[in-house]
């Protein structure tokens, strides 16, 4: 039985192979001894996205001769993908690619050549963290933290409990991200206040201001405190020393799939268990993702960078990476998504693939993206939207082997419904050749996302709602709502503007969500009913 490790590369070199798993081509001792001596490039989050995405990448560079260091992979959260899922493995990820028929491509991802605890309670990780900073040679740190890993304040606008316990304690005690972040840069700029690059490449709008301004913020309130010099700031604003590109992610890295987990064993590779942390991370030595992916990043570096270009990985300007994140957040992917989620917990669903073999459900998406969605795309220009949107309903929605689920999808909605829907509505506002009051689709979207709400399914049976910030003042609205009320109004929740972004009663929407959202009120199989009315 094959097992992930180093020496199991070298030793089973040619059972490996016969397993049909792509094995590294470069020098891995001289690449560890390279990255030991003059690192270049830290990773911030550990997870399967950077596993699967960002670290093959580099990897394609190392195989090449294009790089001659590997990556340092640190965690700030979940401590134990670093004690479970990197040490066990000797930091090797297997990662195994499949295509909506089936195909698998594996390959053993070796790139990745420290993995390091960002905790203040291990000496050696830190310590270790602390010279990466201070080394001249340091050209980027890159972050897959999750959005939330940036946010500093409650929904009440106040600092986090942690926050405040940083902003208090100084750059010597940091817990919470970006009090880390800015606690190892502040080494850095006592170092010599060399330059470097900060990227986030998590799935975010403006996520590379949203890392700025956490760092800058827990700097600034240092410098209130007399903690550190008036200085830092001003070497973190410095664009000549310290820059925080924009960029657009997308790849869909979804948990360890059991299927996968079988085929593994079936091929002789074993060790390759589901892993679920205290913190509820899933994951595994293994990462299954889709082929399709795209990091789009604006080419803002002031310390050099890898050539991941060569690895398939675009570089341009903030306005091109601005626009490629429109294209798919309020047209191209992330409205489909947010339909089918919705409903697809009302219809018993629990995979997107089976989705989009149901009529309904695909033509939905269809007129969503083609035919509301594209007359007002911003085309970035080095995509093509309808291209993109041809890959996400063919290749990647309908892809049987990605097990994401309409629930994981559903979460937050509340947060997402302005931009998924509200931007495609403000392009019909503005345009005079478009009426909004035409729309079908995403009003309907929109109606189901309300029926959604009452936490009851196309059957009439309970079932369990996403979490959602807002859910109980949206559950508020609807208190004493059930099926075959004929006069229940979600008039409160769509004459909230700070969900839509637009005032739908002006503009001939909201009454129409009103009558959708009543005709899926109707009883058991009105929500079927709804759909196939409007969608025709």
């Amino acid at each position: 039985m094959l097992r992930l490790t180093r020496s199991s590369i070298q030793r089973d070199h040619a059972a490996w192979t016969a397993a049909g798993v792509e094995l590294p081509q470069f020098d891995y001792e001289q690449v560890a001894k390279n990255t030991q001596q003059k690192p270049e490039w830290i990773h911030f989050g550990a997870g399967n996205i950077f596993r699967g995405f960002v670290a093959n990448a580099h990897q394609k560079l190392l195989d090449s001769g294009k790089a001659d260091t590997g990556i340092i992979a640190a965690e700030t959260f979940d401590f134990e993908m670093i004690d479970k899922v990197y040490k066990p493995y000797d930091n090797l990820t297997l990662l195994v690619l499949m295509n909506a028929r089936g195909d698998f491509q594996k390959r053993i991802v070796n790139s990745i050549v420290e993995g390091i605890t960002a905790d203040k309670s291990r000496e050696a990780d830190y310590r270790r963290l602390t010279e990466v900073f201070e080394n001249p040679s340091l050209q980027m740190a890159s972050f897959t933290i999750t959005e939330k890993g940036y946010s500093l304040t409650g929904p009440n606008g106040k600092y986090l409990g942690i926050v405040e316990k940083d902003i208090e304690g100084g750059p010597e005690q940091p817990v919470h991200a970006m009090s880390i972040v800015a606690s190892l840069a502040y080494k850095r700029y006592l170092k010599g206040a060399f330059p470097m690059t900060f990227v986030s490449m998590d799935n975010c709008s403006h996520n590379g201001d949203k890392l700025k301004n956490g760092v800058v913020t827990i700097a600034k309130e240092w410098v209130a405190k007399g903690l550190v010099e008036e200085g830092f700031v001003a070497y973190l604003e410095n664009e000549q020393l310290i820059a925080f590109p924009l960029s657009m992610i997308d790849k869909i890295t979804p948990r360890p799939s059991e299927t996968v987990q079988a085929a593994l064993l079936e091929q002789g590779i074993g060790d390759m268990d589901v892993i679920i942390t205290s913190k509820n991370t899933y994951t595994a030595p293994f990462v299954n993702a889709e082929i399709s992916e795209y990091l789009v990043i604006e080419d803002k570096f002031t310390n050099g960078r890898p050539l991941l270009e060569e690895a398939g990985i675009i570089f341009t300007d903030r306005d091109t990476v601005n626009n490629v994140e429109t294209m798919k957040v309020t047209t191209c992917l992330n409205p489909l998504h947010t339909a089918l989620a919705v409903s697809g917990c009302l219809l018993g669903y629990t995979l997107i693939a089976d989705e989009m073999r149901d009529d309904t459900l695909r033509r939905f998406v269809e007129i969503i993206g083609y035919k509301e969605g594209l007359p007002v795309v911003v085309d970035p220009g080095i995509l093509s939207p309808k291209q993109f949107l041809d890959e996400v309903l063919t290749e990647r929605f309908a892809n049987p082997f990605i097990p994401d689920t309409p629930q994981r999808i559903a979460t937050d909605t509340s947060q997402k419904v302005g931009i998924r829907f509200g931007e495609t509505i403000k392009s019909y506002i503005r345009r005079e050749e478009l009426d909004p009051a035409q729309l079908t689709a995403i009003p309907l979207a929109i109606a189901v996302w309300c029926r959604y709400l009452l936490g009851v399914n196309d059957e009439g049976e309970s079932f369990t709602l996403s979490p959602d910030p807002l859910l109980e003042t949206l559950q508020g609205h609807l208190q004493g709502v059930a099926l075959g009320d004929r006069n229940a109004s979600v008039r409160p929740i769509l004459e909230d503007e700070q969900l839509f972004g637009v005032p739908l009663y002006e503009i001939g929407l909201g009454s129409k969500i009103e009558s959708m959202f009543l005709e899926m009120l109707a009883g058991p199989g009105a929500v079927r009913r709804t759909l196939e009315k409007y969608l025709k």
